[in-house]
């Protein structure tokens, strides 16, 4: 079949890539400039998003009230 020099090459390719990606992703300026600068677009500013989470019915109905009246409101500015 390949032989022993075949066998080296998929042995230096198994260590070579897994070693290189961690080189490459594992840097921290890669990470800064890659990663967070994605993850602010994808991802809500921690002030628009509801830090605490209603849990009984009440809550649950004044927060879609609340949602309810924003949805209004920003309809209305738009016409």
């Amino acid at each position: 079949m390949g032989g022993p020099n075949l066998e080296i090459f998929k042995f230096s390719l198994y260590l070579f890539i897994p070693i290189v990606s961690l080189i490459h992703f594992g840097d921290p300026e890669w990470y800064r400039s890659t990663v967070i600068p994605y993850r602010n677009k994808l991802f809500p500013s921690l002030d628009r998003t509801n830090q605490r989470i209603p849990t009984d019915q009440s809550e649950i109905r004044e927060e879609l009230a609340r949602i309810k009246a924003e949805r209004l409101a920003r309809r209305a500015q738009r016409e």
